[in-house]
């Protein structure tokens, strides 16, 4: 008997390759994607798939010092500790510089890692020290004594950039455990936001061109997001993990099994993952508002972006809400049915703000006038808190470039007077063998055959019988 087929089989077959495909090629792929490791001798895998090369052997970064370049390993048992990355760790008494090759030109993400741990002859957690880009400072007489991931988010215009690390003072270090320097999507960070200022909201222009630290990235409502399930490879925290004050009593969380409607016009996966728009903070029928209020630093500037998507609506334009920040009203009426034109569709709104000398940040979301009662009176998906810089030198305050300079003269020239007696004694040597070979050529030019010298090399690298001089940070 004939072998029968189901007409439907194939068709099936083919839509489901072709979906895996489609969502492979969606997947963000970023030109630039450098992961180091530091102080390793191996590579160091996380989230499964990501590995980190030792910045020793990285064929796309380099290493730059004044002082020794010191490799530190943890000697706690490494199945204990929190990640493979916090094995290692390079240290530097002296200023120090990683550079990095850059494909696309843009927006990036730096991450830098930092698990203190203790050796013989370092206690990790006693150092201080700046972080810069170039001359911009992302961290200011910086010190931790707990694990740490500082991410920010950074415009480069240049082939390479230099990250530099360089001790607070003289009797002090830095440190790094890993790196990440990373290619951003071009939705990530858009010129325009809206900048809230007493009493009225402006249209601010330039945020693209701003440079960012991650303070917060809050879940609401749902459970936290790992790297492992981020395009980006973030972490979104629970509202629970969060040091936030959060007065949602007659609030409830809602979760959502159905597929989100990324659009062109709207929030993309690399804004945000699905995990983080299929669930949200939902006020009650009974309630008019819900808020959050986070500690920041004083006297900042900061990007606060929330994220909606209506996954709770049984129709549009049956959800409208009041948003506000520090007590200002900053959207009215906010119809996310209008914005997007459809349910299960991410957006978001980015504001600017600056907090007073108390620091406290305050989110708001309330009831609209013009709610039904039996409508959902709001809801509230992610929110994410930076810091951005205020000047044109620095995240982190000021760093007085003068106090830099003097610090990096002062080391330089020691080192350099240090090695003059060196130097003296093999310039000596060098001007009386030449002078010894021009006698010889001399005295008998046709007996004697071509006395070749020695070639000097420094640094591993080799010359052409002439010296090399040694690489120094980039400040």
């Amino acid at each position: 008997m004939a072998n029968s087929r189901n007409p439907r089989t194939l068709p099936c077959a083919f839509l489901l390759i072709s979906l895996f495909f489609s969502s492979s090629s969606a997947l963000f792929s970023p030109s630039d994607n450098h992961l180091i490791a530091c102080g390793s001798s191996s590579p160091a895998t996380v989230e499964g798939h990501r590995v980190f090369q030792p910045d020793s052997t990285c064929r796309y970064s380099h290493l730059h010092s004044y002082g020794p370049r010191i490799s530190l390993s943890n000697l706690a048992d490494s199945s204990l500790l929190p990640s493979p990355l916090h094995g290692t760790a390079r240290v530097f008494p002296r200023p120090a510089s990683y550079e990095f090759h850059i494909k696309e030109k843009g927006a990036h993400l730096i991450r830098l890692h930092f698990y203190p741990f203790s050796s013989s002859e370092y206690e990790l957690s006693s150092a201080l020290f700046h972080v810069l880009v170039g001359e911009f400072s992302l961290l200011a007489n910086f010190s931790t004594s707990v694990p740490v991931l500082k991410e920010f988010i950074v415009q480069i215009d240049t082939e390479s950039i230099f990250i530099n690390f360089i001790p607070a003072q003289d009797n002090t270090i830095a440190f790094v455990n890993a790196i990440e320097v990373i290619s951003a999507p071009t939705d990530l960070v858009l010129d325009i936001g809206s900048l809230v200022k007493s009493g009225q909201v402006e249209k601010f222009e330039g945020l693209s061109k701003q440079a960012f630290e991650t303070i917060h990235r809050v879940n609401m409502g749902g459970p936290k997001v790992t790297p492992f399930n981020d395009s980006l490879w973030r972490t979104w925290l629970p509202e629970n993990e969060v040091s936030v004050k959060l007065d949602a009593s007659d609030s409830e969380t809602k979760s959502f099994s159905g597929r989100i409607n990324y659009l062109e016009s709207g929030a993309s996966r690399e804004v945000a993952p699905d995990n983080v728009y299929q669930t949200a903070r939902v006020m009650d029928k009974s309630s008019h508002n819900m808020s959050w209020e986070f500690s920041l630093r004083p006297e900042n500037r900061y990007l606060v972006r929330m994220h909606f998507c209506d996954v709770v609506s049984m129709a549009l334009n049956e959800m409208y809400f009041n948003i506000y920040i520090n007590g200002y009203l900053v959207n009215k009426d906010f119809d996310l049915s209008y914005v997007t034109g459809q349910l299960a569709a991410p957006y978001y709104i980015d504001f600017i703000v600056d907090t007073n000398n108390s620091g406290s940040l305050q989110i708001t979301i309330g009831s609209s006038d013009i709610s039904k009662p039996n409508w959902v009176h709001g809801l509230l998906n992610g929110l994410e808190i930076f810091k951005m810089n205020k000047t044109d030198v620095g995240l982190d305050g000021e760093i007085p470039i003068g106090l830099l300079t003097e610090g990096m003269v002062r080391r330089g020239v020691g080192e350099f007077l240090m090695s003059l007696p060196c130097g003296f004694a093999f310039a000596v040597l060098l001007m009386a063998l030449v002078a010894l070979v021009m006698k010889w050529r001399t005295e008998s030019r046709t007996s004697l055959p071509l006395v070749h010298l020695p070639s000097v090399v420094l640094e591993g690298k080799s010359g052409k019988g002439g010296y090399q001089m040694v690489s120094k940070v980039e400040i």
